[in-house]
């Protein structure tokens, strides 16, 4: 009986899997080979020398090299509460929290932070982790179409007067179409009808803003910010991320916070490491407006050829190309020219827009970005090719 269970179990998700294999949508893991499209390392702190030796460093005078507890049992240290004071101060805020992923950072965030009571109006591209931050808050949720202040608008006038709080929560620079929220507007929304915003910073940290701190602070609306989300497995080279906000925010989150609360800690050492990362990246301006000055570039020259760079104004530059097959064989041609790229296919974007997501990084010379357009020309050439043949 228990064989014939487990079988039943196995069937099914392999009947599953043969479901995505159809839709072009089964996802597997592999190395990244290539000049490398795909990181999130937008300034190349991974593998800076100084990153390194940082760390190096910090495991050589470490007490341990284990998190050993949560920070609520034997994992704080004095390098965390040094590191929170930092990072607070780098992002404007009077306090910082650290979790240990962005993933957990938003979900611990909204399910501590947001009731039933609530109400979140929240960019229907906004990423999962907020999702389901939301959904497990239980609080009613209002999903506006993207960048569209008008309906955002419209739906604040509806709960005007009504007695729940309100929450506007945004992505300040959007994961997969590259484009940036206009957060000044948004703030002026959420004066006007009494909101509170939440913005998460993952691909502006570091990349955006006065020394790498992000938009929310750049557009001087933090006084009306409940909370911004910096995380650190980006442009900071690391891992983890930080909520910031006031000081009795980290301290409701410290005691309501599952994701905080029932996670072991990280080491002690990496604490350094992320202390030694914001000290590079606040020294990086160059480094910065040369890769946003690349990434206008690529993006001009796509859109000149004809691609749709879903409105893209950050290092993040897609080519929507609609369905699935069109992605994987675009990703197939590139990889073959020698870049390391991925097809992003639903749920992680809107059915029909499966796209190439061009991530780029400091480390890319401006030359390959040329060839990597001329690349995509040729696929495209190949490809309308192809479709006369089939039909003469």
């Amino acid at each position: 009986m228990p064989d014939d269970v487990i079988s039943a179990w196995k069937a099914s998700l392999e009947k599953g899997l043969r479901a995505l294999e159809g839709q072009h949508q089964r996802r597997s893991l592999a190395e990244i080979h290539g000049i490398d499209l795909c990181s999130n390392d937008y300034l190349g702190l991974a593998t800076h020398p100084a990153l390194r030796e940082a760390v190096a460093k910090a495991v050589e005078n470490a007490a341990r090299v284990g998190g050993t507890a949560s920070r609520l049992l034997s994992g704080q240290t004095e390098g965390w509460r040094r590191l929170e004071e930092e990072f607070a101060a780098f992002a404007g805020t009077e306090a910082a929290l650290f979790f240990g992923s962005g993933y957990a950072a938003n979900l611990g965030l909204l399910s501590a932070l947001v009731s039933r009571d609530d109400v979140v109006y929240s960019d229907v591209l906004n990423h999962a982790s907020l999702i389901d931050g939301m959904r497990l808050s239980g609080a009613r949720k209002v999903i506006y179409p993207h960048l569209d202040l008008s309906a955002l608008e419209d739906s604040l006038k509806q709960d005007a007067g009504a007695p729940w709080r309100r929450i506007i929560i945004t992505e300040s620079v959007f994961s997969m179409n590259g484009d940036v929220a206009p957060l000044k507007e948004m703030a002026a929304l959420a004066e006007k009808f009494g909101a509170a915003m939440i913005i998460d910073e993952a691909h502006a940290t570091g990349v955006q803003g006065t020394n790498g701190c992000g938009l929310a602070a750049e557009s001087g609306i933090l006084p009306q910010v409940l909370a911004t989300i910096h995380t650190c497995g980006k442009a900071l080279g690391s891992a983890g991320a930080f909520v910031c906000g006031p000081a009795v925010m980290k301290d409701h989150l410290v005691n309501h916070a599952r994701t905080f609360i029932f996670s072991t800690a990280l080491p002690p050492y990496f604490a350094e490491q992320i202390s030694a990362a914001v000290k590079l990246v606040t020294g990086m301006n160059h480094e910065r407006k040369a890769l946003l000055g690349n990434a206008n570039e690529l993006s001009q020259a796509l859109l000149e050829t004809g691609f749709d760079t879903g409105g893209s104004a950050s290092q993040i530059v897609p080519v929507i190309v609609g369905s699935n097959e069109d992605a994987l064989q675009a990703a197939e041609h590139l990889q073959g020219k020698g870049f390391a790229v991925r097809a992003i296919r639903p749920p992680t974007v809107p059915a029909g827009s499966a796209r190439l997501r061009l991530s780029l990084s400091i480390r890319i010379p401006l030359e390959e970005l040329r060839r990597l357009v001329q690349s995509l020309v040729e696929w495209r050439e190949g490809k309308t090719a192809g479709v006369a043949a089939r039909y003469a």
